[in-house]
């Protein structure tokens, strides 16, 4: 004979009981429990190149630097959206984006000037009501030692919320960068992404999720 304490309870009591013991949690748990719901985007080295000074054009198209336009390497447009952790969109996020030329260069001088001027190198762009951003830029290029990859920098008023770099999904280079490799496999599948074609160039599509 079962001994009534050994019987399996109802679905119901169950869930109710569950229930019960997670309202009782403190509500600084709870609350943490409801918020964290996101991975953060991983933050990682600005690197030697942010630009000493900006470009005249600070906007959102790369190709486009004044009445020069640049047309070597793959036309891409990014986009995406800047959420914190709980999905709530961040209105007013500015965000930045600098990277090298098709030829491996940037508009440092610590790149020895090299950069085609008819690249913009640096956009920046505030994200809209509902999160959103968008840039249209080149699949990023190799130069010698680093995979292909664009900087990324978000901001908040007067805080930096984020640095970090932004990679093409399935190129060779990744698994020889030595800050790709160490990063951990979850951590890798939120900052590489997809370049896919599209009707004019390629399309890449970044979320970003920070801690604001």
């Amino acid at each position: 004979m079962t001994h009534p304490a050994s019987r399996p309870q109802p679905l119901r009591r169950r869930i109710v009981g569950g229930l019960a013991a997670t309202l009782a949690l403190p509500v600084f748990i709870r609350d943490a429990f409801a918020q964290a719901t996101l991975r953060p985007t991983p933050a990682q080295t600005e690197g030697p190149y942010y630009p000493v000074s900006l470009p005249e054009d600070t906007d959102f198209d790369l190709l486009a630097q004044g009445r020069l336009r640049y047309t070597r390497g793959s036309a891409t447009r990014l986009a995406g959206s800047v959420t914190d952790t709980t999905g709530r969109p961040l209105r007013g996020a500015v965000v930045e984006i600098w990277q090298c030329d098709q030829q491996g260069h940037y508009h440092h001088p610590g790149d020895g000037g090299k950069a085609d001027p008819a690249f913009q190198g640096f956009g920046r762009v505030v994200a809209g009501s509902d999160g959103s951003y968008r840039f249209r830029t080149i699949r990023p290029a190799a130069y010698a030692g680093r995979t292909p990859h664009i900087h990324v920098k978000v901001k908040l008023a007067e805080r930096e919320l984020l640095t970090t770099q932004l990679y093409v999904e399935g190129d060779p280079g990744n698994e020889r960068d030595s800050l790709w490799r160490r990063l951990s496999a979850a951590d890798r599948a939120l900052i590489t992404v997809p370049f896919q074609t599209a009707a004019d160039g390629l399309q890449a599509r970044f979320a970003i999720v920070v801690n604001a």
